[in-house]
């Protein structure tokens, strides 16, 4: 435990570690077939207009940077995928097949929607210079049991020790995953290598809104999914394990492992995949910024409606806007930490001390969500912008959203 830790700073509380079983979000498992040209277009990426993705791209698409991928493998053989994915590792150990052999389709959306070039009507990515990493672990239900060493652990702990610089995990479990037994912290051993860990927060508000993982993990970017209509979906969680959010409703995906066709697709997996293509972009154009200044800019230039003295509970900092570092060139990094643990990143502004009680039922129920965010909406007013050729007209009432201070204990 680093001085970091101590009780001058303001830090999530973490559950201990426990054996782990791990779980996936919102596509059913399949068995694998070879992958081929998508018999329809991906459905429309509604986010990309208003958050002026073609400009964005004329400045930065995220090369140079790799983004490693952790889940039950990433096909490298889609349209959208050819000579995307780099070589990685497989952590089954049963021979069965490679980091490449996906067996549900969710790792190759999610590499897709990071780094896909969008040929053969596939998904676009929205870095698409970005290489992907493919990390594959066994294909496991939310119910069974973890053996004494997580696979997740392995994966992470090999994609940490990586050049990858961000590292996705595209799973979320009611449970620990990622813990092993007798060994460190391997959250906390990623980010103090600098990297990068994000994944989505869980799509369970309506069942129980339990914290899930890995984004309950202090050392983890934990994001919530959004859709066209500015709010944070009713499904997202909520609560303190949020830090950003991002598009996560009506986003494209494979249907299947069978790689045939697209569908309409939401869960905060998605919404994490298009988070870590986030920071690829701003850090494919400061190659020199550490993890920690990347995660402090998309911080600093989240767009969100409350002042800056306080965190909501169902955006976290806010909305990502890459635009705003890409092409309008703000956000403060601050300094050049080494450490790109969540809990340790905050924006260079500083919170007034606000009411650190126990946020009551009311303010925690998932039917909190009516901020006028939106993906990107073009300026720093929160208007009204057009998505798919439908005026999505924002909430715009200040004081609908009930806003409290994150807890943030040692």
């Amino acid at each position: 435990m680093t001085a970091g830790t101590s009780q001058q700073r303001r830090h999530r509380r973490r559950m201990p570690r426990v054996l782990a079983a791990i779980g996936t979000c919102a596509i059913g498992l399949a068995a694998a077939a070879p992958p081929a040209v998508a018999a329809q277009p991906a459905p429309e990426q509604w986010y990309l207009d208003p958050m002026q993705a073609e400009a964005m791209w004329k400045v930065s698409t995220g090369k140079g940077v790799k983004v490693a991928v952790i889940g039950f493998g990433v096909s490298a053989s889609t349209p959208s995928l050819q000579g995307q994915v780099l070589p990685g590792k497989d952590i089954t150990k049963n021979g069965a097949g490679t980091e490449t052999d996906d067996r549900d389709g969710q790792g190759t959306t999610t590499a897709e929607l990071i780094a896909g070039t969008g040929n053969g009507g596939g998904i676009r990515g929205l870095a698409p210079g970005s290489k992907i990493v493919p990390y594959r672990v066994p294909v496991r239900s939310l119910k069974e049991p973890a053996p004494l060493r997580d696979p997740v652990h392995a994966a992470i702990k090999a994609a940490a020790d990586s050049d990858a610089k961000i590292i996705n995990i595209s799973l979320v479990s009611d449970h620990v995953l990622g813990s092993s037994v007798m060994e460190e912290d391997v959250y906390q051993y990623a980010a103090k290598k600098g990297k990068l860990v994000i994944a989505g927060v869980g799509d369970n508000a309506k069942t129980g809104n339990k914290a899930q993982y890995p984004a309950a993990r202090g050392s983890v970017v934990g994001v919530a999914a959004m859709g066209p209509d500015g709010k944070v979906a009713d499904f997202s969680h909520r609560g303190k394990d949020v830090n950003l959010t991002a598009p996560g409703v009506k986003v494209p995906r494979w249907c299947d492992a069978t790689f045939k066709k697209y569908c309409e697709g939401q869960g905060t997996v998605a919404a994490a995949a298009l988070a870590s293509a986030a920071a690829a972009l701003v850090w494919s154009q400061h190659p020199d910024w550490t993890g920690a200044q990347v995660l402090r800019v998309l911080y600093d230039t989240a767009d969100r409606s409350w002042g800056m003295k306080q965190d909501n509970p169902n955006f976290g900092f806010g909305v990502i806007r890459p635009r705003a570092v890409v092409l309008e060139g703000k956000g403060n990094p601050g300094k050049a930490d080494s450490n790109a643990d969540a809990v340790f990143v905050w924006p260079v502004f500083r919170y007034e001390p606000v009411d650190t009680a126990s946020p009551s039922p009311a303010q925690t129920k998932p039917a909190l969500a009516t901020s006028s965010q939106v993906a990107d909406t073009g300026n720093s007013t929160n208007t009204p912008f057009l998505v798919g050729g439908i005026a999505a007209a924002l909430a715009l009432a200040a004081g609908a959203a009930v806003v409290i201070r994150r807890r943030r204990t040692p």
